[in-house]
């Protein structure tokens, strides 16, 4: 790997770290405050209406911020066309919702959904005037930027949301913790990149474009219809507050899982993109993020999955203890998510969006059959189904890896086998802990620190290498602390 793209990956991967890790460890302690001063019943009405925006986000954004990041002679004519296209089609998708918003409150029977939606739709227009600025910085790299941004935004609209609550604002205090999250993001990101739109709109920019993104825009519409099916579900059939455990275990579940593939997502598809036709090159960049994400990442999941019950509990306390179940489940669906998301990516860079597109229209496909047969035995049912469903997606990308760059399957689980060993070893004993110590905070206490030192022991005895690195990392931050 050349120095330049090297040194770029790196800050790259490093920022990308810091900002997931910094916004969910922030969005983290905003939940667990607001988790105590609303009920599952607000989490529940503001987790249906939310469904909504985040469809439009998808639509706004159309898959064109990669295409333009993928195209490598775009001009300041090129980012104006699609910054007018983003502003058009959301002020189109905000009237269109707001004249359904008495609609979609009587669908899940919840009155309050119609004014409460008035002001989150708002929250699309915001998203729209960002966009362009966002996949500059990310085309160039800087996920410093990003990182601040993400992490001031979510800061002061965290802040806000929790002062209303206090206030008594109820519901009403995470509709307005939205809309300034992404208000701030206008600000801050306009200030970073110092960019203006020309006066110029280009249906040939569209056009040309649209060949990349459409697949992407019919993936990512999917994408976010079907994670968000068992809420369109729990919302219409089930109590509002089931929909609210299932939306703050999911939530709870993105501290770890999601964080993990949002590094990965834009980071790795970016380093794709500048070397997707040096196949050996990409060939080694490509197992190598494979091996040591899976050696971060599942020993992680399948220690939170071992250690639910009491997290949950020490955590949020006994009014929520009947997410437990829910985000087991989740996160054992997740295991592969990050890894998925890197083969996502690495086929995408090649160019085989259709490819990408096929394989999630055969993922939404089969996560409604699972539902279909699992819905009489209710949401443990359906979120299994969804778990199986998951895991077979990732093999099947799997196998269109290897037919891509020649990478076969018994070196693709290679990659694969010591974190999931590691990771099997620290889960089962941890959880074994669980038939000696009964006080919650004790035994989630105990189950670190064991975990700590399983996993620390394995990487000195045979990832050296990494292992090394992690000290070193650990003994320079230490001296600058000590500075």
């Amino acid at each position: 790997m050349g120095d330049n793209l090297k040194e770029k990956t790196i800050s790259a991967l490093k920022w990308s770290t810091v900002d997931r890790f910094g916004q969910q460890g922030v969005q983290l302690l905003l939940t667990l405050i607001l988790a105590q001063l609303l009920s599952p019943d607000d989490f529940g009405t503001i987790g249906v209406i939310t469904v909504f925006t985040a469809l439009s986000f998808i639509m706004v954004e159309s898959g064109f911020g990669q295409a333009l990041i993928r195209k490598k002679d775009a001009d300041d004519k090129d980012f104006s066309t699609i910054f007018y296209f983003n502003i058009g089609l959301a002020v189109v998708l905000y009237l269109i919702l707001f004249f359904l918003s008495s609609l979609i409150a009587n669908y899940f029977h919840q009155p309050v959904l119609e004014n409460l939606s008035h002001l989150l739709f708002i929250s699309i227009l915001f998203n729209a005037m960002y966009l362009v600025p966002f996949v500059k910085l990310g085309a160039k790299l800087d996920y410093k930027s990003i990182a601040i941004v993400n992490i001031i935004s979510t800061t002061f609209s965290g802040i806000t949301g929790v002062t209303l609550a206090f206030l008594g604002y109820g519901v009403w205090a995470l509709a307005w913790q939205t809309v300034l999250y992404h208000l701030v993001r206008v600000i801050c990101f306009h200030y970073f990149v110092k960019w203006k739109p020309v006066l110029f709109f280009s249906f040939h920019t569209i056009k040309e474009l649209s060949s990349f993104s459409l697949n992407l825009l019919g993936t990512g519409i999917l994408n976010i219809v079907f994670s968000n099916i068992y809420i369109l579900i729990l919302g219409r059939t089930f109590p509002i507050k089931e929909t609210g455990y299932y939306t703050q275990a999911n939530k709870f579940s993105e501290t770890s899982n999601y964080t993990f593939s949002s590094i990965l997502s834009g980071s790795t598809y970016n380093l794709f993109v500048q070397i997707y036709d040096q196949t050996e090159r990409l060939k080694r960049v490509f197992r190598e993020a494979i091996r040591k994400t899976a050696l971060i990442v599942i020993p992680v999941t399948l220690f939170l999955i071992a250690v639910a019950h009491p997290l949950i509990v020490t955590l949020f306390r006994d009014k929520w203890i009947s997410i437990v179940p829910y985000y087991q489940i989740i996160c054992a669906a997740n295991l592969f998510a990050p890894l998925y998301m890197i083969n996502y990516n690495l086929l995408n860079a090649k160019g085989l969006t259709k490819t990408t597109f096929r394989i999630e229209i055969f993922r939404k496909s089969a996560i409604l059959v699972s539902i279909f047969i699992c819905f009489r035995w209710g949401i443990i049912a359906m979120l299994t189904g969804y778990m199986l469903v998951n895991w077979l997606v990732f093999f099947i990308s799997m196998l269109q890896v290897k037919k891509t760059i020649d990478h076969y399957w018994r070196n693709q689980i290679t990659d694969i086998l010591p974190g999931l060993k590691i990771g099997l070893v620290v889960a089962i004993c941890s959880y074994s802990l669980s038939f000696l110590i009964s006080l919650p905070i004790l035994l989630l206490a105990t189950q670190g620190f064991l975990a700590a030192t399983l996993y620390v022991f394995y990487l000195k005895k045979t990832e050296n290498e990494l292992y090394n690195k992690g000290i070193h990392f650990l003994k320079s931050k230490w001296q600058i602390l000590n500075q």
